[in-house]
């Protein structure tokens, strides 16, 4: 798992107009932090420091050490609000955590082998993606950076499911834990357009 350290500062005043006046005049980004035996903090963050993290996919999915005024707290990000036209982060929300204690975090899917793929390569089918992402619980320690799915021996008319997933040791599939009945697809290899389906092909036959 990757070391990610954040430096912050806290912030006194709040409000829409305070926070435009960081991001505009300061280049902060006005942010939260809550959760564990502490009350919620209402925090800055360097602008730039912040972009060059998330650069990196393993922020998102990381224990990252956030120094506050020389405090330091294991936190993980819960939410980020972009804006929708420029390249900039309007707020941050980090949630702290005790290493002993499980999480939630969504962490994203990696498909690899895809341009090799029996079903694309041999039998001219096309990839789907029904998720990029899949919510697990675990230890912060446990912490994926990614989960690899691999797309090598998929053939056409395959779709790979929760269920086939190859979680690390310590991590569950939220969903999962539900029951079957909520193991949802995650991405397939659609057969070729024209293509009959083995029901129709034995149908025929038959005939």
């Amino acid at each position: 798992m990757a070391n990610f350290v954040l430096n912050a500062t806290n912030r006194d005043v709040t409000g829409k107009g305070s926070s435009r006046r960081l991001r505009r005049l300061e280049n902060l980004v006005p942010a939260i932090v809550y959760g564990g035996q502490g009350e919620p903090a209402q925090i800055s963050l360097k602008h730039n420091e912040l972009i060059k993290l998330l650069e990196d996919e393993a922020f998102y999915a990381s224990v990252v050490e956030l120094n506050l005024e020389g405090a330091t707290e294991s936190v993980i990000l819960k939410d980020l609000q972009r804006h929708p036209a420029k390249p900039v982060i309007l707020h941050a929300d980090f949630m702290r955590v005790d290493m002993k204690v499980e999480v939630v975090v969504n962490i994203p899917l990696h498909f690899i082998n895809e341009d090799s793929c029996v079903g694309v390569k041999m039998q001219s089918g096309k990839i789907h993606h029904d998720a990029t992402e899949v919510e697990v619980r675990c230890l912060p320690g446990n912490l994926p950076e990614f989960i690899e799915v691999d797309m090598l021996e998929v053939e056409a008319g395959t779709t790979l499911h929760l269920s086939d997933l190859v979680l690390p040791e310590g991590v569950v599939s939220t969903q999962l834990a539900l029951g079957a009945d909520h193991d949802q697809p995650i991405v397939g290899v659609n057969k070729p357009s024209g293509a009959a389906s083995d029901e129709d092909g034995e149908g025929e036959g038959e005939a």
